[in-house]
């Protein structure tokens, strides 16, 4: 009998520690990983329409949830100090961007221009509870001369990052402004020196990412960790065997992309099928009235901007690949998402840069893309790439801050390959990752000073399956950044933009028909518009909103059609 019972013994032990390790498992804090792309466009991943072939992505969305209404801020660090707050912009220093103030503006609190120490972010919340939180690729979000508003001292244990909005994406360090000598990078609290010879920011920054990650395997902690691409944003470059990915594929024209996206966004799923397709909007001049020239440098342009974003599919892929590969992949929480809507704002409008791209730059069409050229998408692809909305990004409108993003919640908890319609924030990821991690937000004091408590609604209970949606159907929500204002609440959303891009009036649209935002009902809905304007009224006080009293920033454009 002794066998028996020492087989018995052992099975015994074995289904325990089975059943133990199940147990832990569904207890053990999640993994967070936020992939971040920039300047990427509603239509540009396969899975909401693109031509541009995103595999890895693609995949992650069968396994996801993909919103079509997910919105952020009009560019880029309102958005990333929204992210990591879960506070509105102009309580978070970024009621406009780092330089573009007007004078009415100059010293106010929510205006700094970097994130203001009125919040906490959640990475530092993370951090206090054990998880080891990492960021790679743009920071954005304070001044590379003052160390206490770099990464490592706002929540980040281990950190590499380029510090400015933008640069070159090779060893160079271009910058990508006239009046900054090179682009900045931090690693933890030190400046980085030369950079390796063969770096190209895409590849290095998932690179190192993986690296981060299996630090935080090897100190046997939960792990949040940002991975911030630079990609797909202007200076427009991918490495030299890259660079001929798309050849002769945008030689049609934006017109043609745009009827041919619109057809695949339908069939995706992401837009309604009785979308229309809208017209050129006026800053942009038709394709066939462009010089054989201009043509083919926007062509190229296009080209190297899709292959920008195929090589950051690649990218991702290795990473996913490596939580697979380490046996952490079910139990991580994955986001994907851009930061705004693409960029159709042309850099040649500040003062100076045009005179210095032209005598510093080789933008010949043999060298666009390459190291030393300066290239940027254009208005025209950037309306296709944020059909079917107006506008892109520095805009309130749907195509500044809709944005495509997918969420992977670990394993049995939300439903895989889903299409969510309803509106989210991004502010809704901090409350939402504090709770899963099961980490309080301390609300008003944090390390001895004050702070702000968040704006943001955790979707916990959404993903959970324990509510139908995250926000009430007549809550409101609202935009502003350069005077241009926005207010939405369940299918209506009123606008505010200067001429020419607006009529200097509010205007008023219903999202449920119109989400192109081509017919304004604000003559014929006067009371709706009302509502609205009460609300915004509302947001204005609560968040002490300060109008810029001159234009400051995305101002112009080169092309405007009477």
């Amino acid at each position: 009998m002794r066998p028996f019972i020492s087989s018995l013994l052992l099975l015994t032990i074995f289904f325990s520690c089975q059943s133990t390790e199940k147990t832990n498992n569904n207890t053990k804090p999640p993994n967070i990983l936020l992939i971040v792309a920039d300047d990427l466009g509603f239509t540009d991943l396969g899975c909401y329409g693109s031509e541009i072939k995103t595999p890895n992505i693609d995949a992650l969305a069968k396994r996801s949830t993909r919103f079509t209404s997910f919105c952020t801020g009009p560019t880029c660090s309102p958005t990333r100090a929204m992210l990591l707050t879960g506070i509105d912009a102009h309580r978070n220093g970024y009621g406009t961007m780092d330089g573009d103030w007007s004078e009415n503006q100059l010293g106010l609190k929510g205006y700094e221009g970097y994130l203001n120490f009125d919040v906490v972010t959640f990475p530092s919340l993370l951090q206090d509870a054990g998880y080891h939180t990492s960021i790679v690729g743009k920071w954005h979000l304070g001044s590379p001369s003052k160390k206490e508003q770099w990464p490592f001292n706002r929540g980040f244990t281990r950190s590499f990052c380029l510090l400015p909005g933008g640069g070159g994406h090779f060893s160079d360090k271009q910058p990508f402004l006239s009046f900054i000598p090179e682009s900045p990078y931090s690693q933890d609290s030190s400046l980085v020196g030369a950079l390796p010879s063969d770096f190209y920011s895409t590849k290095f920054y998932a690179d190192n990412a993986i690296q981060f990650i299996n630090e935080s395997q090897e100190q046997g902690k939960p792990f949040f960790h940002f991975l911030s691409f630079t990609a797909p944003h202007w200076p427009l470059q991918v490495p030299d065997e890259f660079v001929d990915l798309y050849q002769g594929h945008y030689d049609a024209g934006y017109e043609k992309l745009a009827e041919e996206r619109l057809a695949k966004a339908k069939k995706a799923e992401v837009i309604p099928v009785n979308t229309e397709l809208p017209p050129l909007s006026p800053n942009v001049e038709p394709w066939e009235e462009l010089d054989l020239e201009t043509q083919q440098s926007a062509s190229k342009s296009m080209e190297i901007y899709a292959a920008m974003i195929e090589r950051l599919d690649f990218h991702t892929g290795k990473v996913l690949q490596h939580l697979k590969d380490i046996g952490i992949y079910e139990n991580t929480l994955i986001i994907f998402m851009s930061d705004n809507g693409a960029e159709g704002n042309s850099i040649m409008g500040y003062e100076g840069t045009g005179a210095w791209v032209d005598t510093t730059f080789d933008n010949s069409l043999s060298n666009m893309g390459k190291l030393n050229s300066y290239v940027e998408l254009g208005t025209g692809w950037a309306q296709v790439c944020s059909l079917p909305f107006k506008y892109y990004k520095a805009f309130p409108s749907e195509g500044g801050v809709r944005v495509p993003a997918l969420i992977k919640y670990p394993k049995g908890k939300l439903k895989a390959n889903t299409i969510n319609h309803d509106f989210f924030s991004v502010m809704d990821l901090a409350p939402t990752f504090l709770e899963l991690a099961k980490v309080k937000h301390p609300m008003t004091t944090y390390n001895g000073r004050k702070i702000l408590p968040m704006d943001g609604t955790s979707m916990v209970p959404w993903l959970l399956g324990e509510v139908e949606s995250v926000h009430p159907k007549d809550k409101a929500h609202a935009w502003e950044l350069y005077g241009r204002r926005g207010i939405r609440k369940g299918k209506w959303k009123a606008e505010w933009m200067e001429n020419p891009y607006g009529t200097n009036e509010w205007e008023l649209y219903d999202l449920s028909t119109d989400i192109g935002q081509q017919n304004n009902l604000a003559t014929t809905n006067p009371k709706i518009l009302t509502e609205l304007l009460k609300d915004w009224a509302i947001y204005v006080k609560e968040n002490k909103v300060t109008l810029p009293n001159r234009p400051t920033a995305y101002a112009k454009e080169t092309i405007w059609r009477e």
